[in-house]
């Protein structure tokens, strides 16, 4: 990798806040206007007290993405962003423009995307961490998403007006106080709430990225005539969405019988050419591979890792919103394992290039039920073998060939990190402890949650240990799981933190019985 070195004055031109001015409010372009008034009697007149000023915008032809055009810099860009294969020997010249449709290296192996490291270095940590924080919470294009607020570590080349973005990211990562406290006596466990975002999931991240690349190579007139996937219901979702906001046709391969309403409606609302196979995620993703290899189609699952560039930012937010203070364990469910490299490639640049010292050690977390990565990890990371994946309510991981096995293993092998598994009862149990509690998690969540609980049991995992766990969907998608494990419709499951409602008759003794049995007759006392 060749190194280049830029001088201060050549970055700012090229768009970059000045460090010194980067928290001063700008004043060249004044969109607001403050209104000031007073409060009226009935009769009209003022009785002097000043309500709060009034902000009303101006009303101009520009919108954000104009602004964004006017005030975009031509000098040269300093950083950029390539193919090479993953985890390529010492020596290799393998590499591939972004530009370029491709999926696998020379050898068949993954590829990955290398930043030019270099040229990021010419910038101290200090930098980095100042720009990324004064880009949170703006509405300037694109740099209000989380996920494009590190433009220059995402894809640094693309220009604004290419960029699809639902201003993605920018997540919850909020205290699991009662949670922790009561069910593992942790004082310091948070949720990364990846679902609160525009399609419900944290496939959003990634897929900003791969559709403005899409978009990117429409422009260029490459033989790009839509976007296709395989999905257990959230690539889907996410992907649909945004080729519909660029409008780009979207095809969708789903398994017959296999996701939840929920998910499926997403991209028949969002106008994507959905196709039902009769097979799992695993037959699904091996005709997308094959339809695209012979179609102008993009693909866009996980074996292409353009996503991973946008995932791999949630990791980065974590630190943001920890004042870039390093947690101790970060817990993430694992499919199509492209998500636990993502986040190590997150923590792993910030460390490279200055902003934390240390990275995290990671859990990835499988339903027992597919659980290809958790075998492997258990025998020693001895040959990897591919399962017939049974059916989870953690239907998004429900993969037992995933295309990022070798990702997975080595971003584990590399944190020190831990698999771990959780059976259905446990998911769901964890699910329903974890809502009792005041959240509304997906079962991928519970997933997650049981691996923590399993290690908290194991003393891996200390009382006073920073963990974060990863949801990675929201809860609403998965209502129906919800309503047959409260009603206690799941075979063979004791469904022990079920909460039914109570059916009594329209009478006001009745009610008044049922309620005092309830609240209990020491609490009404006191």
């Amino acid at each position: 990798m060749t190194s280049c070195s830029f001088s201060s004055s050549s970055l700012l031109s090229f768009n970059l806040p000045n460090q010194n001015s980067l928290h001063r409010r700008q004043s060249t372009r004044h969109r607001h206007i403050i209104v000031s008034s007073t409060v009226q009697t009935a009769d009209g007149n003022s009785n002097g007290t000043s309500s709060p000023p009034t902000v009303k915008p101006t009303r101009t032809e520009d919108n954000i993405r104009d602004e964004a055009r006017r005030h975009h810099s031509t000098s040269t860009n300093p950083f950029s962003a390539k193919y090479v294969p993953f985890n390529a020997p010492p020596g290799s010249t393998e590499s591939y423009s972004l530009d370029e449709v491709i999926y696998r290296s020379k050898s068949g192996g993954l590829l990955d995307v290398q930043h030019d490291l270099d040229a990021l270095r010419n910038y101290d940590g200090a930098y980095w961490r100042n720009l990324f924080d004064s880009r949170v919470g703006k509405t300037k294009w694109p740099y209000g998403s989380g996920v494009w607020s590190k433009k220059e570590w995402v894809l640094p080349e693309i220009d604004h007006d290419d960029i699809v973005s639902a201003f993605e990211g920018n997540s919850n990562l909020f205290w699991a106080e009662r949670f922790g406290k009561t069910f593992l006596g942790m004082n310091d466990l948070w949720v990364k709430h990846c679902g609160i975002s525009h399609t419900g999931s944290f496939k959003d991240l990634g897929m900003t990225v791969l559709v403005s690349q899409v978009n990117r190579l429409r422009k260029m007139n490459k033989p790009v005539v839509g976007v296709g996937c395989a999905s257990t219901g959230d690539t889907s979702a996410a992907l649909s969405a945004y080729c519909a906001s660029a409008g780009i046709p979207s095809i969708v391969i789903l398994p017959a019988n296999k996701i939840s309403m929920a998910q499926l409606v997403q991209p028949i609302a969002n106008g994507a050419f959905v196709l039902s196979i009769d097979t799992d995620f695993d037959g699904c993703m091996k005709l997308i591979r094959e339809i695209t290899s012979e179609l102008p189609i993009y693909l866009a699952n996980s074996l292409n890792s353009l996503r991973l560039e946008g995932q791999k930012t949630a990791a980065i937010e974590i630190l943001q919103q920890f004042n870039w203070q390093v947690p101790d364990w970060v817990i993430v469910p694992g499919g199509n394992l492209g998500n636990i490299y993502a986040f190590y490639k997150g923590f792993k640049m910030c460390q490279e290039l200055g902003l934390v010292d240390r990275i995290p050690r990671l859990v990835c977390a499988q339903a027992a039920n597919a659980n290809p990565l958790y075998l492997h990890y258990k025998s020693g990371w001895k040959d990897f073998k591919p399962v017939k994946a049974n059916a989870t309510f953690a239907s998004a991981i429900q993969i037992g060939d995933p295309v990022s096995i070798d990702r997975a293993v080595y971003a584990l092998q590399n944190c020190d990190g831990i698999v771990e598994e959780a059976t259905e009862e446990e998911l769901m149990d964890a699910m329903a402890q974890a809502d009792s509690t005041g959240m509304f998690v997906c079962p991928h969540t519970g997933v997650a949650l049981t691996a923590l609980i399993k290690l908290r049991n194991q003393g891996v995992i200390a009382p006073t240990d920073r963990t974060v766990v990863v949801s990675t969907a929201h809860g609403l998608k998965f209502t129906q799981a919800k309503i047959d494990y409260h009603s206690k419709a799941i075979p063979d499951m004791a469904c022990r933190f079920s909460n039914p409602p109570v059916e009594v008759k329209a009478d006001f003794g009745a009610v008044m019985d049922v309620l005092k049995g309830y609240l209990g007759s020491k609490a009404l006392s006191s």
